[in-house]
């Protein structure tokens, strides 16, 4: 842990004087380093912090806040620290303004450059035309060999059916790809930053489904989202991937979540 400290020292030009070891980070190891110039900086470690810097820098070209990039190299991402000492609750107004710049109609297709993951969980991106085929695949019998027979039956029939509920062709957007209130840095009513991004390109609806899984955005939130009609209709289709992801990571009760969601589909 000390070699990593030096090499922030150095890729800054300053010394640390001190580090925290933070919580949560199930891609990488994330610490608060305090700099003897008198900054604060966020340094991350793990396999995959070059391409979270690559995203990062993607969601600022559609004026996101992000926390800029201090130093990137070898498997160590260092990172502005961001005010972070608001509530979701007073900031859902400035959310989806937000939200409007990160999700710009854009022409790319559906995926991204490359795989990523959450922890052990491989997060397939390969690009596609057909979002029905991408979510099918990618995101929903991916889990199959993972989970119990009985769940696995229900998804891959949901699987099977899914162009029943889901457009083929939704307006693809940038997506942050794992939006809960974790993610959303706030001071006082504004969001300052969004960060640890799982970026891919999507229906935009997707990263709504996500931020209502720990959260409850108010009904005006979504108002000024402005969604396509039946939008909470697919909720339970783009809720049931994280739950997935968690099932695998966490155990216990997203079994249930999953299950439910698959109930309100008539699954």
């Amino acid at each position: 842990m000390r070699s990593m400290f030096a090499r922030a020292g150095n890729l800054l030009g300053t010394r640390v004087e001190s580090a925290a070891r933070l919580t949560g980070g199930d891609l990488s190891s994330v610490s608060r380093l305090v700099l003897a110039d008198g900054r604060c900086a966020i340094a991350k470690h793990g396999p995959l912090v070059a391409m979270e810097a690559v995203m990062l820098e993607t969601m600022r070209a559609n004026a996101v806040p992000v926390p800029h990039i201090l130093a990137v190299e070898k498997g160590l991402l260092i990172l502005e620290e961001l005010p972070s000492s608001g509530r979701i609750t007073r900031s859902w107004s400035h959310l989806s303004e937000v939200l409007d710049h990160l999700h710009a109609p854009t022409s790319q297709h559906y995926g991204w450059a490359q795989d990523y993951g959450f922890g052990p969980v491989d997060i397939a991106n390969a690009r596609s035309t057909d979002w029905v085929e991408f979510w099918a695949d990618n995101r929903l019998r991916c889990h199959l060999v993972h989970v119990e027979p009985h769940l696995a039956h229900r998804i891959a029939r949901l699987a099977d059916r899914l162009g029943d509920i889901l457009p083929k062709a939704p307006r693809s957007a940038l997506l942050h790809g794992d939006l809960w209130s974790g993610n959303i840095l706030t001071e006082q009513d504004h969001v300052s930053g969004l960060i640890d991004p799982a970026c891919y390109y999507g229906d935009r609806e997707v990263d709504l489904a996500m931020l209502s899984l720990f959260d409850r955005p108010p009904d005006a939130f979504y108002d000024a989202c402005g969604l396509e009609d039946g939008w909470q209709e697919r909720q339970p289709v783009y809720r049931l991937w994280p739950l997935l992801v968690h099932l695998r990571l966490f155990g216990g009760a997203y079994h249930q979540e999953a299950g439910a969601c698959l109930d309100l589909l008539g699954f």
